[in-house]
Protein backbone atom coordinates (compact mmCIF):
# COMPACT_ATOMS: atom_id res chain seq x y z
CA UNK A 1 0.00 0.00 0.00
CA UNK A 2 1.24 3.59 -1.25
CA UNK A 3 2.37 5.26 2.39
CA UNK A 4 0.62 8.45 0.78
CA UNK A 5 -2.80 6.97 0.94
CA UNK A 6 -4.51 7.07 4.55
CA UNK A 7 -7.83 5.96 5.53
CA UNK A 8 -10.17 8.88 6.83
CA UNK A 9 -11.35 8.38 10.49
CA UNK A 10 -14.45 9.27 10.20
CA UNK A 11 -15.33 7.66 7.21
CA UNK A 12 -13.14 4.46 6.75
CA UNK A 13 -14.25 3.58 3.90
CA UNK A 14 -12.47 6.43 1.97
CA UNK A 15 -8.67 6.77 1.24
CA UNK A 16 -7.52 10.11 1.05
CA UNK A 17 -4.26 10.92 -1.37
CA UNK A 18 -2.95 14.26 -1.83
CA UNK A 19 0.73 15.06 -2.48
CA UNK A 20 2.07 18.56 -1.11
CA UNK A 21 4.45 21.42 -1.77
CA UNK A 22 5.62 23.37 1.41
CA UNK A 23 7.28 26.61 0.06
CA UNK A 24 8.74 28.62 3.39
CA UNK A 25 9.66 32.09 2.87
CA UNK A 26 12.71 31.95 5.47
CA UNK A 27 12.72 35.44 5.90
CA UNK A 28 9.30 36.03 7.01
CA UNK A 29 9.09 32.90 9.17
CA UNK A 30 12.07 33.75 11.15
CA UNK A 31 11.51 36.90 11.57
CA UNK A 32 8.30 36.29 12.93
CA UNK A 33 9.46 33.75 15.13
CA UNK A 34 12.36 35.85 16.78
CA UNK A 35 9.52 39.04 17.17
CA UNK A 36 6.89 36.26 19.04
CA UNK A 37 10.05 34.95 21.04
CA UNK A 38 11.65 37.99 21.99
CA UNK A 39 15.08 35.74 21.17
CA UNK A 40 17.07 35.88 17.43
CA UNK A 41 18.12 32.12 18.62
CA UNK A 42 14.78 30.69 18.08
CA UNK A 43 14.68 28.34 15.14
CA UNK A 44 11.83 25.98 13.26
CA UNK A 45 11.64 22.86 14.54
CA UNK A 46 10.86 21.05 11.16
CA UNK A 47 11.00 17.80 13.01
CA UNK A 48 7.67 18.84 14.85
CA UNK A 49 6.10 21.30 12.08
CA UNK A 50 6.33 19.22 8.83
CA UNK A 51 5.05 16.03 9.68
CA UNK A 52 2.05 17.86 11.73
CA UNK A 53 1.46 20.14 8.58
CA UNK A 54 1.42 16.98 6.41
CA UNK A 55 -1.12 15.35 8.44
CA UNK A 56 -0.43 11.76 6.49
CA UNK A 57 -0.33 13.49 2.96
CA UNK A 58 2.84 12.96 0.88
CA UNK A 59 5.49 15.61 0.60
CA UNK A 60 6.49 16.15 -2.60
CA UNK A 61 8.91 19.17 -2.24
CA UNK A 62 10.73 21.32 0.04
CA UNK A 63 11.95 24.86 -0.64
CA UNK A 64 13.36 27.39 1.75
CA UNK A 65 13.77 30.74 0.10
CA UNK A 66 16.24 32.72 1.92
CA UNK A 67 17.30 35.99 1.25
CA UNK A 68 20.92 36.87 2.15
CA UNK A 69 24.51 36.12 1.22
CA UNK A 70 24.98 34.03 4.37
CA UNK A 71 22.27 30.59 4.33
CA UNK A 72 23.81 27.92 7.09
CA UNK A 73 25.30 24.96 5.58
CA UNK A 74 23.39 22.94 8.36
CA UNK A 75 20.46 23.93 7.54
CA UNK A 76 20.93 23.46 3.84
CA UNK A 77 21.78 19.41 4.80
CA UNK A 78 19.13 18.79 7.37
CA UNK A 79 16.77 19.64 4.49
CA UNK A 80 17.95 17.81 2.07
CA UNK A 81 18.63 14.93 3.93
CA UNK A 82 15.81 14.71 6.02
CA UNK A 83 13.03 16.08 3.88
CA UNK A 84 15.26 16.13 -0.12
CA UNK A 85 14.44 20.12 0.29
CA UNK A 86 16.30 22.46 -0.88
CA UNK A 87 17.42 25.98 0.48
CA UNK A 88 17.09 29.10 -2.52
CA UNK A 89 19.23 32.24 -2.06
CA UNK A 90 16.93 35.08 -3.19
CA UNK A 91 18.76 38.41 -4.58
CA UNK A 92 16.02 40.31 -2.22
CA UNK A 93 12.95 39.25 -1.19
CA UNK A 94 12.04 35.98 -1.44
CA UNK A 95 8.07 36.77 -2.65
CA UNK A 96 8.84 36.70 -6.37
CA UNK A 97 11.00 33.41 -6.38
CA UNK A 98 8.43 31.54 -4.07
CA UNK A 99 5.72 32.64 -6.12
CA UNK A 100 7.00 31.77 -9.47
CA UNK A 101 7.99 28.16 -7.64
CA UNK A 102 4.50 27.75 -6.74
CA UNK A 103 3.58 28.53 -10.11
CA UNK A 104 5.58 26.04 -11.84
CA UNK A 105 4.85 23.02 -9.30
CA UNK A 106 1.20 23.73 -9.44
CA UNK A 107 0.28 21.58 -11.82
CA UNK A 108 2.39 19.12 -10.39
CA UNK A 109 0.86 18.63 -6.34
CA UNK A 110 -2.61 18.77 -5.09
CA UNK A 111 -1.84 21.07 -2.28
CA UNK A 112 0.79 24.43 -1.71
CA UNK A 113 1.60 25.16 1.89
CA UNK A 114 3.20 28.82 2.12
CA UNK A 115 4.60 29.15 4.99
CA UNK A 116 4.24 32.76 5.63
CA UNK A 117 2.05 35.49 7.18
CA UNK A 118 3.07 38.23 4.64
CA UNK A 119 0.15 39.45 2.91
CA UNK A 120 2.44 39.84 -0.52
CA UNK A 121 0.46 36.32 -1.58
CA UNK A 122 -2.70 36.92 -1.03
CA UNK A 123 -2.36 37.40 -5.53
CA UNK A 124 -0.83 33.90 -5.35
CA UNK A 125 -2.73 32.20 -3.51
CA UNK A 126 -5.60 33.28 -5.83
CA UNK A 127 -3.84 32.36 -8.92
CA UNK A 128 -3.37 28.92 -7.19
CA UNK A 129 -7.13 28.64 -6.77
CA UNK A 130 -7.43 29.65 -9.93
CA UNK A 131 -5.43 26.73 -11.04
CA UNK A 132 -7.00 24.17 -9.19
CA UNK A 133 -4.61 23.92 -6.06
CA UNK A 134 -5.85 24.19 -2.38
CA UNK A 135 -3.32 26.59 -0.76
CA UNK A 136 -2.73 26.45 2.85
CA UNK A 137 -1.01 29.28 4.94
CA UNK A 138 1.53 27.97 8.07
CA UNK A 139 2.59 31.18 9.80
CA UNK A 140 2.88 32.89 13.27
CA UNK A 141 -0.88 34.33 14.22
CA UNK A 142 0.45 37.54 15.61
CA UNK A 143 2.49 38.50 12.41
CA UNK A 144 0.03 37.18 9.64
CA UNK A 145 -2.44 39.41 7.77
CA UNK A 146 -5.85 38.24 8.24
CA UNK A 147 -6.57 38.79 4.63
CA UNK A 148 -4.17 35.94 3.53
CA UNK A 149 -5.63 33.70 6.39
CA UNK A 150 -9.10 34.45 4.52
CA UNK A 151 -7.89 33.76 1.06
CA UNK A 152 -6.28 30.40 2.23
CA UNK A 153 -8.38 27.11 2.49
CA UNK A 154 -6.80 26.35 5.54
CA UNK A 155 -4.52 28.41 8.20
CA UNK A 156 -1.94 26.40 10.40
CA UNK A 157 -0.46 28.24 13.67
CA UNK A 158 3.06 27.91 13.95
CA UNK A 159 3.42 28.23 18.13
CA UNK A 160 5.88 27.98 20.24
CA UNK A 161 5.58 24.44 20.21
CA UNK A 162 7.01 24.17 16.71
CA UNK A 163 10.35 26.28 17.70
CA UNK A 164 13.53 25.72 19.56
CA UNK A 165 16.15 28.02 20.76
CA UNK A 166 18.86 27.93 20.55
CA UNK A 167 21.21 28.55 23.78
CA UNK A 168 23.36 31.88 23.79
CA UNK A 169 27.11 31.18 23.08
CA UNK A 170 29.39 32.76 26.16
CA UNK A 171 32.01 34.62 24.40
CA UNK A 172 34.67 34.75 27.41
CA UNK A 173 37.01 37.83 27.53
CA UNK A 174 40.56 37.80 27.59
CA UNK A 175 42.15 39.20 30.89
CA UNK A 176 45.02 41.00 30.72
CA UNK A 177 47.23 40.67 32.84
CA UNK A 178 49.54 43.74 33.98
CA UNK A 179 53.10 42.81 34.82
CA UNK A 180 53.31 44.71 38.16
CA UNK A 181 56.77 45.82 38.54
CA UNK A 182 58.19 46.89 42.28
CA UNK A 183 60.81 49.40 42.17
CA UNK A 184 62.11 49.82 45.46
Amino acid sequence: MNDNITTNANNPGVSIWQSVAILIDGNNIERSIHSEAGNKNAMLNFDILIPRLLDNRGLSRLVYFREGVYISTKLQERLHNYYHGSVRPCHKSADIPLSINAIQVADKVDTIIIMSGDSDYIELVRQLHSMGVRVEIAAVPSTTSSLLIEEADYFHEITKDDWFTLPTKKIQKKRSYKKSTNRK
